[in-house]
């Protein structure tokens, strides 16, 4: 009898483990290090080959998380805040590979905020992941532009100014997914990152992950203990890969249904009463204004529209990506090119 342990391999061949990182030199507890391993493990449910992968980040504590996850795939620590330009260059030369890019409050709310909206502005197909904990946790603890009103904290003192809140800016900028969860809470976690896998376009995660260094005392929206006692879910989140669609017939909130997915497993539906809309943008941008108003935690997807172009789509690229199209058809031939330096004169 072979002892030795069973590996169970994903639809490619791939076991869990082909899917993992370099060890995290983040502090022990730190949420960003929960988000890689949803990452590693949403990569290997869907069986994604991992070249087909590439990660990108800025600076900050945040941004060093993509060496945790993915040890397979291409990469790129860009400068700070400027994460969407690099992503926008690499996708415009092969729109075929999917992109997570990993960025802080800092990173994204603060000195990359122009990048991050001109990214939405054109919708490049990517997983946008803020790790948000309200602080620059790489340099002690100074407040981020997402830090809490009022906020007193040991090193920065007292905190004057108003939050930003990313998923109104993304929403305002014209994200067509806009998503807000908690580290803590890995099942929500993995669902809506599998469903912004499958977007068409920008995809943002806020990630309220905290920094058990400077920003974990109970006063703050962005500790664990805030977290889990303040959370409040727009709704249950769960997520299917595209397939003939199943229907089921319609029942009274409330009531539990079992469906029988593609792959023979089960899931339990139960009609919640909350009626909310995720495709009512100024629905989506009250909702967020009433809960910063109250200090409500809310998670969930806040906002989603399916139907804008991508700016692969928008830009008329062809099916595959520049990066493998031959030098001959990319490049003008001398013949053109002296046609075009002719009409100048």
């Amino acid at each position: 009898m072979d002892s030795r342990r069973t590996v169970n391999l994903n639809l490619i061949g791939l076991s869990k483990a082909d899917y993992n990182g370099n060890p995290s030199t983040l502090c022990q507890g730190c949420g960003h290090n929960s988000i890689a391993n949803q990452i590693i493990q949403v990569a290997y449910e869907l069986s994604i080959e991992p070249h087909e992968i590439v990660k990108l980040s800025g600076i900050g504590c945040s941004s060093k998380s993509p060496a945790y996850f993915l040890g397979r795939s291409h990469g790129f620590n860009s400068l700070h805040g400027r994460m969407p330009s690099i992503a926008t260059g690499a996708l415009m030369a092969n729109h075929t590979l999917r992109a997570i890019g990993v960025s802080g409050d800092g990173d994204t709310a603060s000195i990359g905020m122009g990048q991050f909206k001109h990214m939405m502005r054109r919708n490049v197909r990517m997983v946008y992941i803020v790790e948000n904990n309200g602080v620059y946790g790489l340099t002690k603890g100074q407040f981020s532009a997402t830090a809490d009103e009022g906020q007193e904290l040991k090193y920065a003192g007292h905190n004057e100014l108003p939050p930003i809140d990313i998923c109104m800016e993304a929403i305002m900028a014209g994200c067509g997914f806009v998503a807000r969860s908690f580290s803590g809470d890995a099942k929500q976690v993995r669902e809506l990152l599998k469903a912004a896998l499958s977007h068409r376009g920008t995809a943002v995660l806020d990630i309220i992950s905290p920094c058990v260094a400077f920003n974990n005392h109970d006063a703050s929206t962005k500790s664990y203990t805030y977290g889990k006692e303040h959370e409040d879910q727009l709704h249950d989140i769960g997520w299917v890969a595209p397939q003939e669609e199943i229907v089921i017939e319609d029942h009274a909130p409330g009531e539990m249904k079992v469906v029988e997915m593609h792959d023979g497993s089960h899931i339990q539906l139960r009609k919640l009463d909350e009626d909310y809309d995720p495709t009512d943008k100024m629905g989506a941008l009250h909702r967020l204004m009433w809960a910063q108003e109250k200090q409500e935690f809310i998670t969930g997807l806040i906002y989603y529209d399916g139907e804008r172009e991508n700016l692969a789509e928008a830009s008329h690229l062809p099916a595959k990506g520049l990066a493998s199209v031959p030098a001959e058809k990319l490049r003008p031939s001398a013949e053109s090119l002296q046609e075009i330096m002719a009409g100048l004169l």
